[in-house]
């Protein structure tokens, strides 16, 4: 069983597919194990033990002296073979994971052409005839997932706007 406050399951397993959703669950598991810092942050600095340290000292420092190597343990464990040998050269967590993300995110020139291309297929979306509204629907929140997975502020309202406006004439 998990210690109190920690997941009870190993990391999300990330194959190559749905690189957002893998990025959210987990951070959101790095976090749950105070770990995320060592991601965003990098390496901290560990000063060394003093000689005359007190327990309460040494636990501190033996938590400090762990925490990268758990961190990269845990990005390696939540990769597949196929994507583990990608990783595998880098030597800390916060390396890994920024291999991973320029990888499969791209730069911000690529996040910002995809969301070009993700808004313009939600404008040109249209309902066909054959299309209940839940389809139609479903296929217009896929696109607005997706937006909102690449960092950008979609509101339900203009999501609402869309389908009424795009109903065809047999709803009026």
């Amino acid at each position: 069983m998990a210690p109190e406050n920690q997941p009870s399951t190993g990391p999300p397993t990330f194959n190559e597919e749905n690189y957002h959703i893998w990025d959210i669950k987990m951070k959101a598991y790095l976090k749950a194990l105070n770990l995320w810092d060592v991601f965003e942050l990098g390496e901290p600095s560990i000063h060394p033990l003093r000689v005359n340290a007190i327990p309460n000292e040494i636990k501190k420092y033996d938590e400090l002296v762990t925490r990268s190597p758990r961190a990269l343990t845990c990005i390696y464990s939540s990769n597949t073979d196929v994507m583990f040998t990608s990783i595998m050269t880098c030597e800390t967590a916060k390396k890994a994971w920024d291999k991973l993300k320029e990888e499969f995110e791209g730069n911000n020139r690529v996040k910002f052409v995809r969301l070009l291309a993700l808004k313009r297929e939600f404008e040109v979306l249209k309902m066909k005839d054959l299309d209940s509204v839940k389809e139609y629907s479903s296929k217009l929140m896929e696109i607005v997932s997706q937006i909102r997975i690449l960092g950008e502020t979609f509101p339900d309202q203009k999501v609402v706007e869309k389908i009424m406006v795009s109903l065809p004439n047999k709803f009026e």
